[in-house]
């Protein structure tokens, strides 16, 4: 996804001032500007690789601190989401929806991306704990074509609850059939399967071509500075294996994150 908008960041020290004296700008501008018709929006693209290509790939492709190439994957538009309409009552709208990866279309697949493996069962399990079993029956939650189940009883339910319907399957009154069609397709894993070390993966190259390519000069200094201000905070046992592993990024990048380090740590 990526901004119509623009992107605009607000200097570490008014950000701190903000946060006490006005903790509600960033949530009041977004709700003005909607109000206002000047709505955010966001390109949405995919990129595309097939299960040959991924077998064969570089690194892991899943690995979710990883991107892929835009030259060797181009972005291939999909829509756009646009932000039109701010909520009527906060508690309704925003407080009780259950956002979650689970919740999935036919004809998208979850990826074996390890972080969004967890997400499929934390995010639901988070809503169940906040919300309640049946939080999927609030408005802003349900579906506008329902999917025939089983599903009933539970404290919360405000549904017809199936009526009288047998809550088993099969059952021989006309109950809900599972589709014929095929919703999910199926695919062969191959080679071993066992615990591995991440740490053994390139964790540099990439974030080296973002600090040194992708970041301007302006950018790159007000990294160092954001980065110092919090890890000179730390122990100061810590400092050392941290700017170790922000020279492996860029030798310079190690260098300049030590400066500031020990320069914050005089002032104290």
């Amino acid at each position: 996804m990526r901004t119509n908008t623009g992107i605009e960041n607000i200097p570490v020290e008014n950000a701190d001032k903000l946060a006490s004296s006005d903790p509600d700008y960033s949530i009041r501008d977004l709700f003005n500007a909607i109000a206002s018709g000047d709505f955010p929006s966001w390109d949405l693209s995919i990129q595309v690789m097939t299960e040959q290509q991924a077998k064969a790939f570089k690194f892991d492709p899943f690995d979710v601190t990883k991107v892929w190439s835009k030259k060797e994957y181009p972005l291939i538009p999909v829509g756009k989401m646009v932000l039109n309409e701010n909520p009527k009552n906060y508690f309704v709208d925003v407080e009780c929806a259950a956002y979650s990866p689970a919740n999935l279309v036919p004809g998208i697949e979850v990826s074996p991306d390890k972080m969004l493996q967890g997400r499929l069962f934390s995010y639901p399990d988070t809503h169940w704990h906040r919300l309640g079993a049946n939080h999927e029956l609030f408005p802003v939650n349900r579906p506008l074509n329902e999917t025939a189940h089983y599903q009933r009883d539970g404290p919360g339910n405000t549904s017809a609850n199936h009526g009288g319907a047998p809550n088993y399957f099969p059952n021989s009154f006309s109950g809900a059939k599972e589709t014929e069609k095929k919703v999910a397709p199926n695919f062969a894993p191959d080679g071993e399967i066992g615990r591995y070390n991440s740490h053994a993966n390139d964790n540099f190259t990439q974030p080296g071509i973002f600090y040194n390519q992708v970041r301007k000069e302006d950018e790159r200094s007000r990294l160092i500075d954001n980065i110092a201000g919090h890890l000179a905070q730390a122990d100061a046992s810590l400092h050392e294996r941290a700017i170790g592993n922000f020279s492996q990024v860029d030798k310079s990048l190690g260098e300049r994150l030590k400066k500031a380090v020990d320069g914050l740590k005089l002032k104290k």
